[in-house]
């Protein structure tokens, strides 16, 4: 007997995100957009946003001249809080990625 559309296997309903963790995405994106943009007025170009590796995600990779900057953003009330919530074990995962993206980027390994 042939299966019928009627018998399919039910639908998996569609995650919705909290209302919390939806504001606390946007926060962050505005943050990273901020930090872009003071970078560039900086005189920083911006290499990548986003990177995304194995060891984590890189907010922005960004160069002037002969050195390459890889950020964090972190929105908080304080430069205090937000050097805080950086921790050893986010330390050693931003150095893995930063590391990953300078093998994928050569071209970028000797500055």
């Amino acid at each position: 007997m042939a299966k019928t559309d009627d018998a399919s296997a039910p639908s998996k309903a569609a995650k919705v995100a909290a209302p919390e963790r939806v504001a606390a995405f946007n926060t962050g994106l505005s943050a990273e957009s901020r930090a872009a943009a003071m970078l560039l007025a900086k005189g920083y170009r911006i290499q990548a946003r986003r990177f995304r590796t194995p060891y984590g995600e890189i907010d922005i990779v960004a160069r002037k001249r002969h050195l390459i900057a890889f950020v964090e953003v972190k929105a908080r009330a304080t430069i205090d809080d937000a050097a805080y919530a950086v921790t050893p074990r986010q330390q050693a995962r931003i150095i893995d990625a930063a590391q990953a993206w300078l093998m994928a980027h050569p071209e970028h390994a000797e500055f």
